[in-house]
């Protein structure tokens, strides 16, 4: 018998043998399906009003400010015995999420095409101006049917390909000489589902067709002949009559992809090109550095090991003359290891998630599972802030370690703890449902006081027990003199130079990010978030070992901060950035709105900071270990 031979009834063997073996298969949790009977009742929830981005390319979010579905000015219908708040995770509290139930009617595979009659609600005079206002800034509707968001059925104008738009519109405003919007109070429903027997109905899309029907509120129900649409005078009180109709629409979309027409990528091209972008400024530097320390360092090396070292007299030069002094204490060392500390679990924290997401955890149907992720890594990786941030401390020649815990375990929470409780006052005022309940304030705080704070007390005395980093060279106990930089080399000169080309490999993403964050817009392209959050980290390491090269070389042996900063330029351009989006896809009116914006872009300027500080710290510390190792020294 061949090797051949011997394979293909290998593999035959291998295929009875697992065709006998049972197989249990199991759904994660919150992501298994739902199959409705025939005249099973189908919940319709309802979630808060959010402000959305217009489809035209001139067009910009006018608010950042949500409502809830039954704010009293509204006037929506409620149920008979008043609306139910329904269960939410942590993350969907965080973003902004209040689901409610609905009077809405819906059995399955029932009442086809029947018009219905919601309610009758009378709206006064000052809230149709307050109506009025929110069509005018393009609030949408949002609800949840199965898990699924409603959405309207759009068309992709680069790609020509269909895509559900999530939210639909609360009315209709033709422009800024539309002196009277429509209020839609009448809803198409069509409920896309796909029937695997007759008692086995999957819901796999939910489109919504709002239409604005004025004339008689009290005539008879009709929700098919042509009228007048329905403008809400502001000089008067408004009865208003709801309807709706709910239409079944068999579909061939399993279960399991249903989804696909939601999270619908904008021009792929575009993200290929960045992340080839991304790629070849990678491919550049780590080329460029290479060759700076093969050419010039690789050479400096030799030339200093051969010199004779019983000679009296040795001449330096280039960046062997700080080697008494470049690991001499910095200045700040206590602040300088926190910050590596938090930038550490930060970075701990992100690489998880996007490990979670890319493995299909956070299915979009958990809402909030995105942030619920975040919190508990933050939370659980206080060890390694802790453990890190002791190490780098003690290895910079600190000797509070006690002071250094506390600071690394409480100072970045109490900062970010206050911004949003200031940012939280601005949404209590503007009686907005982003609002974050006492309740879930409270568990944050016992979250950081009961989990993170003990671990990273935990994580900072096993850092202390490893102790200090081994350095390859002793320090002068004078220190030289520094010879004046160059102005390129100046720290805010290296900064901005050095954040601009890691800014560069992520701004094309950075757009889609902020128009999830603040428009409501999908985002679940974490296979390119993710390669692209690899090329950040390369790039960030790679510019900054670079110029610190060429701070040595300058005789400059003050790298601690420097390093931390060039590293962190990226946040720079990322603030330049942040106000470039506003000027260009912003249009608030509001003072609650501008420093909600601002208050949310300075928390992502600082974590991003951190983060790539971090990254450009340790790289440059593990550089120079190794090439000051790498000498011999008189």
């Amino acid at each position: 018998m061949t090797s051949a031979s011997r394979s293909l009834v290998g593999l035959v063997l291998v295929a009875l043998v697992t065709s006998l073996v049972p197989v249990h298969a199991f759904y994660l949790p919150g992501a298994a399906p739902h199959d409705y009977r025939e005249g099973e009742k189908v919940d319709l929830f309802v979630n808060a009003l959010t402000p959305m981005l217009p489809g035209s390319d001139d067009a910009k979010l006018r608010s950042l400010i949500n409502y809830d579905y039954y704010h009293p000015q509204f006037h929506f219908c409620e149920p008979h015995d008043g609306p139910r708040k329904q269960p939410e995770s942590l993350g969907s509290i965080l973003f902004g999420d209040r689901i409610f139930d609905s009077p809405y009617d819906i059995k399955m595979l029932q009442d086809n095409a029947t018009c219905k009659s919601l309610c009758i609600s009378t709206i006064p005079t000052e809230d149709s101006k307050f109506i009025n206002d929110r069509i005018r800034e393009d609030y949408a509707l949002n609800w949840l049917v199965d898990g699924l968001p409603a959405a309207e059925m759009k068309i992709d104008v680069k790609s020509k390909e269909l895509f559900f738009d999530m939210g639909f519109n609360l009315g209709s405003d033709d422009g800024p000489n539309e002196a009277h919007p429509h209020l839609n109070n009448h809803y198409d429903i069509v409920l896309r589902y796909h029937s695997l027997s007759p008692q086995q109905n999957r819901i796999v899309g939910v489109l919504v067709w709002p239409s604005s029907r004025g004339g008689s509120q009290d005539g008879l129900l009709d929700c098919d002949s042509k009228v007048p649409p329905l403008i809400l005078s502001e000089t008067g009180d408004n009865r208003v009559r709801y309807t709706y109709r709910v239409m079944w629409n068999e579909s061939s979309t399993p279960w399991a992809t249903r989804w696909d027409n939601y999270l619908h990528i904008f021009d792929p091209r575009i993200h290929w090109f960045s992340l080839i972008n991304s790629l070849v400024i990678v491919v550049f530097l780590c080329a460029m550095v290479s060759m700076i320390v093969y050419r010039n360092v690789s050479r400096d090396i030799s030339r200093y090991n051969a010199i004779d070292l019983s000679e009296d007299v040795q001449e330096d030069w280039g960046w062997k003359l700080v080697h008494g002094e470049v690991f001499r204490t910095p200045n700040n060392p206590l602040i300088l290891s926190a910050f590596v500390g938090n930038g550490a679990q930060l970075c701990a924290m992100v690489g998880i998630t996007l490990v979670f997401a890319l493995l299909g955890f956070l299915s979009p149907s958990n809402r909030g599972s995105l942030a619920t992720v975040m919190m508990i890594c933050w939370t659980f990786f206080g060890s390694v802030g802790g453990y890190v941030s002791s190490r780098v401390y003690s290895s910079l020649g600190g000797t509070e370690r006690r002071k250094n815990a506390f600071v690394t375990a409480t100072a970045l929470p109490t900062i970010i703890f206050m911004i949003v409780f200031l940012l939280n006052l601005f949404l209590i005022m503007a009686n907005s449902s982003g609002a974050v309940p006492f309740g879930t304030m409270l568990l944050i705080v016992l979250l950081w006081f009961g989990i993170s704070a003990p671990l990273s007390a935990i994580g900072a005395y096993f850092g202390a027990r490893r102790g200090a980093i081994s350095h390859p060279v002793r320090v002068n106990p004078i220190p030289r003199q520094i010879p004046p930089p160059p102005g390129y080399l100046r720290p805010w000169a290296t900064a901005l130079l050095g954040g601009i080309l890691p800014f560069g490999a992520t701004f094309v993403e950075l757009y889609f990010v902020l128009s999830s964050l603040f428009a409501s817009r999908a985002y679940y392209a974490f296979g390119f978030l993710a390669l692209t959050a690899g090329v950040v980290g390369l790039t960030t390491a790679t510019v900054t070992i670079l110029f610190t090269y060429f701070v040595l070389c300058a005789e400059e042996y003050r790298w601690h901060w420097r390093a931390f900063l060039t590293g962190g330029g990226n946040a720079i351009w990322l603030l330049a950035y942040g106000l470039f989006y506003w000027v260009s896809r912003l249009s608030l009116d509001s003072f609650s709105s501008v420093a909600l914006y601002m208050g949310y872009l300075f928390l992502l300027v600082i974590l991003d900071f951190l983060v790539t500080g971090t990254i450009g710290f340790l790289a440059t510390y593990w550089a120079i270990r190794k090439l000051y190792g790498s000498i011999r020294i008189d």
